[in-house]
Formats: structure tokens, sequence, C-alpha cells
């Protein structure tokens, strides 16, 4: 039987900024809309459904908080075949957090498996990138506006 947490995204960068803003720019839509999804229902809860959208591609999300445990950890689902996202703030001094995401519960196999990995992954990766660029220097680069600028895949 395979572990479903070896079969998974997985991207990391270093966010020259204190853990608990790093925390609070992922757990609070009104930040996070600056870097990632255009609009969320709510703040990340542990138990309490919010809803991410993606305006531009007309698209959304509902997801569901499972751990969060401040300025350590945010595991939730998303999906409609329910994907596990985990977010783990690691401080590296009082002035930076290297922040490590996975993305765990895939249900395809073979060559589909490794597109949505590949995929994942290179979402993750914008998503930090464009993290980065906002809590570092103020500024919003629209990546995942342009990631995709003819709308979904």
């Amino acid at each position: 039987m395979t572990d479903k947490k070896i079969l998974c995204a997985e991207a990391q960068m270093m966010i020259r900024i204190p853990v608990s803003k790093v925390f609070d720019a992922l757990i609070d839509p009104e930040i996070t809309k600056n870097f990632w999804f255009t609009k969320g229902s709510g703040k990340l809860e542990r138990g309490k459904k919010v809803k991410w959208e993606w305006e531009m591609y007309n698209v959304s999300a509902i997801v569901t908080p499972k751990e969060i445990l401040k300025d350590r950890k945010i595991v939730f689902e998303w999906g409609d075949e329910p994907k596990t996202v985990e977010f783990e703030f690691l401080p590296q001094d009082s002035n930076s957090t290297f922040v490590k995401i996975k993305e765990y519960g895939y249900h395809q196999t073979g060559d589909e498996l490794i597109e949505a990995i590949k995929g994942s992954t290179g979402g993750f990766t914008t998503v930090l990138d464009g993290l980065k660029a906002w809590l570092e220097h103020g500024i919003n680069l629209n990546l995942v506006r342009d990631k995709l600028p003819g709308g979904k895949d």
C-alpha cells in the first residue's frame, strides 16, 4: 500500500518577514487576496468551511481547515476529490520564515498523476513567489492572474 503523503506536490520559500505576519497572510483573506485568490468568505478557522474565489477564472473552492497551529501549521482540505494541503512555517530568526507547502491525496495514476503533481507544484510555487513579493516589498505581481491569461487550463 502506498502512503498518500509520499505522492505529493511540494513547494518552499524563504520569506524575510517574521513568522506571525507570514502566518496571518495565509489565514486572513484580506491579505491573501493580494497574492493568491481574489475573494475569501472568511478567515481560516479549524472546522469552519470558507469559500475562496478566483474571479478572473470564474473558479472557486470550498476549503475546510483541519488543523491550525498559530505561527506553525495550517492544514486544510479542498477540491471535488478532496486533497489535503499543509503549510508549515519554520522561523529562521526573528525576521525570516521558511514556508513549506505539501499537497497530497491525489486520485490519479500514471501520467495523469505526474501532470497533477507538476501542476500543483507550479501553482504553489507561484503562490509563494507572490507571497514573498507582497510581504517583503508590498508589490502585487498579479502572478496567479497572469499564470493562465486565457483562462483555466
